[in-house]
């Protein structure tokens, strides 16, 4: 068994492997995929008898976290070849993975998983929620209605088009000017994070819809059709959203062709079923805490013992303090614990998942009244956007 990351004029030699395993993804996809993706992100393999045997893609995206920005990846086709699994080929690309991840002192890395169970033993837990529901099978028009009767503008004024790489720019500025504020943690969204959006979206028989008034932005969702017409999550401006809707209905191919939207908005459907969709892993976990932030005037200090079996680096003792004055949040090692966290219940604490009230009762978790109290000071990342696909 060989396990190595592949040099980048070898990334092609995964297609196969891709294709066996992944077969519902359609040769428009790949070509893209192939073409854009894998042109600048890293793939590990292990091979036998000279053939790649299991692969992971991950794919490198600019993460801000409140404001600054890190490096992270997300891992992709986690795939293994039929006759070789059972073997923990899957393991031991992920533990190789997160060391390199480490070295590059990456905060944490996601993914998007098949199943939990998969990837909680490798200390994955859930930071992204996403509504899922389908559009309105009736009534829709009239509520289309009443919104336009109450919308700020005319349709008349409105530009409707599918956006081409051009409109990246602009893209990215709507998204700046109107959303950012809106989450703590997501992707970057520059001029060619769009770029790669609309491509993306024109492999899977799409494309990016751009609501434009006088020029501006006013609105845009990306769209796919697979099983059925697919609206991956609408961004646009409140009293726009009656054109959000004549625009998705425009895209379907009947009357009642199903439509499954993907939305943080998720106003646009009935029966919408809020489901956790990406997990994410910490990897260099005192770079990680450097984005952390408490309260103005608050000061805190405390310091604890992480448990963590995989990126062993981060089984230290740490001690974080902030001083009034300044909401930033420093850290070191130290030799003082005041109780212990493994790295899974940490990531819960951290991204406001799950309250300390609760953590504290888990096997390994030790803490005392003031590591208790100190640690509820920290500005949880409770709101995160992480919709990327690939």
């Amino acid at each position: 068994m060989i396990v190595r990351k592949l040099d980048q004029t070898e990334h092609g030699k995964t297609r196969k492997l891709w294709e066996e395993v992944f077969s519902e993804d359609t040769a428009e996809f790949l070509d893209y995929y192939y073409f854009v993706k894998a042109r600048e992100n890293q793939i590990y393999v292990v091979e036998e008898e000279e053939k790649i045997r299991s692969m992971i893609h991950l794919n490198p995206y600019e993460i801000r976290i409140g404001d600054k920005l890190f490096p992270s990846f997300y891992i992709i086709a986690v795939a293994t070849q039929k006759e070789y699994r059972g073997r923990g080929y899957m393991g031991t690309l992920l533990r190789r993975c997160m060391q390199e991840m480490y070295s590059r002192k990456v905060p944490f890395t996601f993914l998007m998983p098949a199943a939990e169970a998969i990837y909680s033993p490798y200390d994955f837990r859930y930071i992204y929620n996403q509504s899922v529901g389908g559009m309105k099978k009736s009534g829709t028009a009239g509520r289309a209605d009443d919104v336009m009767r109450n919308s700020m503008r005319q349709n008349s004024e409105t530009e409707c088009r599918d956006a081409i790489l051009w409109d990246a720019e602009q893209m990215a500025d709507f998204f700046k000017e109107n959303f950012e504020g809106k989450w703590q943690v997501y992707a970057e969204r520059s001029g060619e994070y769009y770029r790669t959006v609309i491509l993306e979206q024109q492999s899977e028989r799409g494309g990016v819809r751009l609501l434009k008034a006088d020029g501006s932005i006013t609105g845009m969702f990306a769209y796919a059709r697979e099983a059925a017409l697919e609206v991956r999550e609408p961004l646009y401006l409140p009293e726009y959203e009656a054109e959000v809707i004549r625009q998705i209905r425009r895209l379907q191919m009947e009357p009642e062709e199903p439509v499954r939207i993907y939305a943080s908005l998720p106003s646009l459907c009935d029966g919408t079923d809020f489901r956790p969709v990406i997990m994410a892993r910490i990897i260099c976990l005192n770079r990680f805490l450097t984005a952390f932030t408490v309260p103005e005037e608050t000061e805190m200090e405390c310091s604890f013992a992480v448990i963590d079996p995989i990126v062993t680096q981060n089984s230290r003792i740490w001690k974080l303090h902030s001083s009034s004055g300044e909401r930033e949040i420093h850290v070191r090692e130290t030799e003082d614990s005041e109780g212990v966290l493994p790295v899974a219940e940490l990531t819960e604490l951290l991204f406001g998942r799950t309250p300390i009230e609760e953590i504290k009762k888990r096997p390994g978790v030790i803490l005392t009244e003031h590591l208790e109290a100190e640690l509820e000071k920290i500005v949880k990342l409770e709101y995160v956007f992480l919709n990327e696909i690939v």
